[in-house]
């Protein structure tokens, strides 16, 4: 009997072990997606690729400004979490109607709304903190993202503008330029082109998305490009997009012919690629390469931005 006692008293002791690291994997689960840890990260490359460049062009050594690297790296993922957490708590009406967000804790009412606003006032309030031990420049900037996100996006266009992906692609655009900011307050013509590379990546990007998810976005009454306009002059705005891209390697030639080569040519790649749609009559598999094509782009041509400045 004693036995079967320990047997059964190990057992209950197991399974609550077991219950309370469920609870903590879903409590962590649910926090990264309130801060919509994939944008963090996505937008963690490119304010690195800022930092690194102007610590490159200005002479100076990445390991002897590992501050500097912190709290940039740190302040800009705080705000970017932060702006996050806002967007899920406004967005909390609409998001059941999507299939990609309808599973989000501000959805499924596993957090209470107003804990994720203060969560998020939060975050943007230790991550500006962060940015004033870097710049003056940079922790501006980095309020300037989060004001066109939270409120030019988020809470104005978003629900009422046709452009409102124009407008959220500001904020999209404003990591690099933290990134540098927080090295050299003088902003340099190549950080303003990574600025615009970012800015003019983010339509077509987000425009191809949208015409996978059109029903999702008509359902919750976002008034999306493909929503509003169809798909016909959608692709065309993806194609002058990505057309818009053309030039802008031009004004990085400081990185060296070898990157000058791989940005013209991932961009004629994705110019070629979206004329070629044009003859696959499924406009969604055509929005699915152009989708996945950006998300290449964007990794391969930040990373070689770092690698050309090592060799």
């Amino acid at each position: 009997m004693s036995n079967s006692k320990a047997f059964g008293e190990a057992a209950i002791d197991n399974g609550a072990a077991s219950l309370q690291a469920n609870i903590k994997t879903s409590a962590w689960k649910d926090f990264m997606a309130l801060i919509k840890i994939g944008i963090v990260n996505s937008n963690l490359i490119t304010t690195f690729t800022g930092l690194w460049l102007a610590l490159h062009f200005s002479g100076q050594s990445f390991l002897n400004n590992l501050d500097i690297v912190f709290f940039t790296v740190a302040g800009s993922s705080l705000i970017i979490a932060g702006s996050c957490a806002i967007n899920n708590y406004v967005d909390r009406d609409i998001d059941h109607l999507m299939e990609r967000t309808k599973e989000r804790p501000t959805v499924t009412g596993k957090v209470v709304p107003i804990k994720v606003l203060v969560l998020g006032i939060l975050l943007i309030g230790l991550g500006t903190l962060s940015l004033f031990f870097t710049t003056l420049t940079a922790t501006v900037i980095g309020l300037l993202g989060v004001f066109s996100y939270v409120f030019l996006y988020t809470l104005w266009s978003k629900r009422q503008l046709v452009s409102n992906t124009i407008i959220g692609s500001i904020s999209g655009a404003v990591p690099p330029l933290i990134g540098w900011a927080a090295v050299d307050a003088n902003l340099d013509i190549m950080a303003w082109s990574l600025f615009v590379l970012m800015f003019v990546w983010q339509p077509p990007h987000f425009y191809a998305l949208a015409m996978r998810r059109v029903k999702e976005y008509k359902a919750a009454g976002i008034p999306m490009l493909p929503v509003v306009k169809g798909f016909k002059t959608t692709k065309i705005h993806i194609i002058l997009w990505v057309a818009a891209l053309q030039p802008i390697p031009f004004f990085l030639t400081k990185l060296g012919i070898p990157f000058l080569i791989l940005a013209i040519v991932l961009n004629i790649g994705w110019l070629a690629l979206g004329i070629y749609g044009y003859r696959i009559k499924d406009d969604i598999k055509w929005a699915k390469l152009m989708f996945v094509y950006s998300l290449q782009y964007l990794t391969i041509i930040f990373v070689a931005m770092v690698i050309v400045t090592l060799i």
